[in-house]
C-alpha cells in the first residue's frame, strides 16, 4: 500500500482539501485500497480544528465531504510512516524536512512539481481563491497519481 501525506502550513485548508481530493479521485478511479491518504501541518497553530469553512465549502461544490476531519501536526515519525509527503510551497518543504530531521530518501517535494507547471499553491486563507487552490490541488493529484 502507498502511504501519501499532504502538507501545508495549519493543516485547515489545502493539505486537506488535498487529502480529500485524493481520496475521491482514488475511488473514483477503483484504486482506494491501494493508497492510504492523510494530511498534516507545519505549525501546530490550528491543531485540533476542522476544515475551514470556505475549504470545506469548496469541497462540497466538488461532492466531497471532510467531515471528521481535524488538523493535526506533521510528526518526526512521519517521514518513516510515509512514501510521499506533499507539500504545498517550498517553505513547507523545508520545515517538513526540519521536522523530520532530513530528507534523505527524497520523499519531501511539492505536489505541485508533478506538473507541466511546477509551482508553490498559493494559500486560500489569505488570497480567498479557494476555486483557485482546489484547481491546482486537483491538477496536482491528478499528475501525481498518474506519475505513481
Amino acid at each position: 500500500m502507498t502511504r501519501i501525506l499532504f502538507v501545508c502550513l495549519g493543516n485547515i485548508c489545502r493539505s486537506p482539501m488535498a487529502e480529500f481530493i485524493c481520496k475521491d479521485l482514488l475511488a473514483k478511479r477503483g484504486e482506494e485500497g491501494e493508497y492510504f491518504v492523510a494530511s498534516a501541518g507545519t505549525s501546530d497553530e490550528e491543531e485540533g480544528n476542522p476544515v475551514y469553512p470556505p475549504a470545506r465549502a469548496e469541497l462540497a461544490k466538488h461532492g466531497i465531504s471532510c467531515a471528521g476531519k481535524y488538523a493535526c501536526k506533521l510528526a518526526r515519525a512521519d517521514y518513516a510512516a510515509y512514501d510521499y509527503i506533499l507539500c504545498m510551497e517550498s517553505y513547507h518543504v523545508r520545515a517538513a524536512a526540519r521536522i523530520c530531521g532530513g530528507d534523505p530518501q527524497g520523499k519531501i517535494v511539492r505536489l505541485a512539481d508533478f506538473t507541466v507547471r511546477p509551482h508553490d499553491i498559493a494559500d486560500p486563507w489569505y488570497t480567498r481563491d479557494f476555486s483557485t487552490a482546489y484547481a491546482e490541488i486537483e491538477e496536482g493529484v491528478c499528475s501525481f497519481l498518474d506519475r505513481a
